[in-house]
């Protein structure tokens, strides 16, 4: 194991100022997400689309590392150099997702991730693209019944599995537990059960010898149910993530990457800037790795459309630098309406 490649790719993606853009939605979320601005799903159309966001003048200024689907990795820019080669020339580490999806557990609605076999070898393909870290998710749905300790310490198991066969091959794990968001619990629900699951977590990331100061933590917020009622306001959901991560975190850690996971744009942005205004002394720099909190305004201006292609880009930028600033403490409600 080559730790001091480990450690260069940490050291490229833990830039204060910046953060990842998951870009790695599978061809079914990709289709639904085409399918709002009422553009059919093909593989040039998805290409597409993340061609105008790779491609976007400046992003290297917010964006240090981009999640990147096993489709998109054999694409091409429209000038024709491949999309991992173009983020690096533009100083931005290419990363890839690589479990294989969600599996019910036998007479069950909760979920395991598959993708464990043969990750060791296409990890190496995986490489040769220029990869230098990849992401694997697990998700936790919150019920009367649910998360199962079954579905904790497995996915757990499996997360820490999925992190030594990365470092073995010198690739960065980045580890994404996902409480989801749907439901009607309350923000003390949800921060009992991020608890449990970070703690398991950790343990088995132990257990499996891990480097966690060469890993990057993708964990959602501690934040109130999509359904429930008198929710969590901003400053509570700040302050009751960040004394969470404390309680479970290991302090070598260097990063921590929040998943949006159902917020809006504006809610993921100052969720994450009032963390960073709690004055608090943080051990782990806390930072953002959205997918739709990012690319929503773009999609929304570009409409499948050519000729709205440079106000897409214009409102993915602002969106990145956005997020840029609420990592340094310093984003506000009214920046929302500058152009």
């Amino acid at each position: 194991m080559a730790t001091q490649e480990l450690k260069a790719t940490i050291k490229d993606m833990v830039v204060v100022g910046k953060g990842i853009l998951a870009a790695d939605e599978s061809v079914k979320t990709a289709t639904k997400r085409l399918a709002s601005i009422n553009v059919e799903s093909t593989e040039e159309t998805r290409r597409q689309y993340r061609n105008l966001m790779l491609t976007t003048p400046e992003i290297e200024k917010y964006i240090c590392g981009v999640i990147l689907f096993e489709e998109t990795l054999r694409q091409k820019s429209n000038s024709g150099v491949l999309f991992p080669k173009l983020l690096t020339q533009r100083g931005i580490v290419p990363g890839i997702k690589v479990d294989d999806g969600l599996v019910n557990f036998e007479n069950s609605d909760e979920q395991y991730t598959k993708g464990l076999e043969g990750l060791g070898e296409r990890l190496e393909e995986y490489k040769k693209y220029g990869c230098r870290f990849a992401k694997w998710r697990a998700v936790y749905s919150i019920s009367e019944a649910t998360p199962t300790e079954t579905t904790i310490k497995r996915n757990a198991q499996d997360l820490a599995k999925y992190a030594k066969i990365c470092q073995e091959h010198n690739l960065v794990p980045i580890v994404e537990p996902e409480v989801l968001i749907d439901g009607t619990h309350s923000i003390d629900t949800c921060y009992k059960v991020t608890e449990k699951v970070l703690r398991e977590v950790f343990a088995a990331l132990k257990k499996e010898n891990v480097m966690i100061d060469c890993a990057i933590l993708k964990p959602s917020m501690v934040i109130s149910g999509k359904e429930a009622n008198n929710r969590a306001d901003v400053d509570e959901v700040a302050r009751k993530t960040v004394k969470c991560l404390r309680a479970t975190v290991p302090a070598e850690l260097p990063s921590i990457n929040f998943l949006s996971g159902g917020q809006t744009p504006q809610e993921a942005t100052a969720h994450l800037n009032r963390m960073h205004t709690l004055n608090e002394e943080l051990p782990w720099y806390l930072s953002f790795s959205y997918a739709r909190a990012l690319q929503e305004p773009a999609l929304k201006a570009w409409q499948g459309k050519d000729e709205n292609i440079h106000k897409a880009q214009k409102a993915f930028l602002k969106r990145a630098k956005l997020n840029s600033l609420a990592t340094m403490g310093e984003y506000k409600e009214d920046m929302e309406n500058e152009e």
